[in-house]
């Protein structure tokens, strides 16, 4: 993820990569995919969905329905869909980009193993877990073969995995796939990671299924502390940790701490997401103190 103090700089940049490339579609699909990208983990999704479309429509003009850049743009915006909660549109992007990919690619290839992370990654922000536990499962074997069980990337589809497991009633098997890891991520990353404040988050929501609230909330506070300094205070994505962690203050009794939590989120996230987005639902749920449980980032 782009860390706050560094996206004005960068969106200057890519705007004039754009600019630049007018008569060069090739690089100007680039930077508007970059730029589409930099707004999308701003957390300025509006902006990100209006370049994406255009970008879509510039791609299949340009190198027709079917080729790899098609896919590329369909990937994005499908990512996208995911995070603004607009499910259905996402899950028909990356199909359509995973179409392309098997047709143009063999089974093997890490494109198609990106695309199978994310449908996995949408079943599970859907809450259709045992539909997305077979993408998942594919991504790992896919990544596996192709890089061996050490790998970056591996361990990233591995945390995905964890989480459709867990939802599938599967929490051991989903707790060895994060501390595989998690192991990975500090090896690779150190202490200071996207990907290692989303795993702890994960790891707390095991522990808060079980009913341990105090290490759930030792866990999301942790995640969300790394999410902050990253991303800044007030980016959608640190809306699922303080639901979470809300939640786990508000099950054992600490209401007062409680409420200010489920108020940041549904602040962070009116201004972004549908109204009818599951984590801003959440959030009002909890605040009225009707109750929701520990999900995952």
């Amino acid at each position: 993820m782009t860390p706050l103090r560094q996206t004005e700089p960068a969106e200057a940049s890519l705007r004039a990569a754009v600019a630049h490339h007018r008569h060069d579609p090739a690089g100007r699909l680039g930077a508007q995919l970059a730029l589409a990208r930099l707004w999308r983990e701003r957390g300025d999704y509006r902006r990100a969905g209006v370049l994406l479309a255009l970008t879509l429509n510039a791609a299949e003009h340009t190198y027709g329905p079917d080729s790899p850049d098609v896919a590329e743009v369909c990937n994005e915006w499908g990512v996208l869909g995911k995070y603004a909660g607009h499910f259905d549109r996402s899950q028909a992007l990356y199909l359509r980009a995973l179409a392309i990919c098997e047709n143009t690619y063999d089974s093997d290839h890490d494109t198609v193993a990106t695309l199978c992370h994310n449908l996995g990654g949408l079943a599970h922000a859907r809450g259709a877990h045992h539909e997305g536990e077979p993408w998942a499962a594919r991504s790992v074997s896919i990544r596996t073969r192709l890089h061996g069980p050490d790998h970056l990337l591996v361990a990233a589809d591995r945390a995905a995995w964890a989480a459709l497991l867990d939802g599938c009633g599967r929490p051991g098997d989903a707790e060895i796939q994060l501390r595989a890891a998690l192991t990975v991520f500090q090896r690779v990353h150190g202490a200071e990671h996207y990907e290692i404040a989303v795993t702890t988050h994960n790891l707390a929501a095991i522990q808060h299924r079980r009913g341990h609230h105090t290490a759930a909330i030792n866990g999301y506070t942790r995640a969300l502390a790394i999410k902050a300094r990253l991303l800044g205070g007030s980016h959608p994505d640190l809306a699922t940790t303080l639901v979470n962690l809300a939640t786990a203050h508000r099950q054992r009794g600490d209401h007062d701490q409680a409420a200010p939590h489920y108020a940041r989120a549904i602040a962070i996230l009116t201004p972004h997401v549908t109204p009818d987005h599951p984590t801003l639902s959440a959030a009002r749920r909890g605040l009225s103190l009707s109750g929701t449980e520990g999900s995952y980032a």
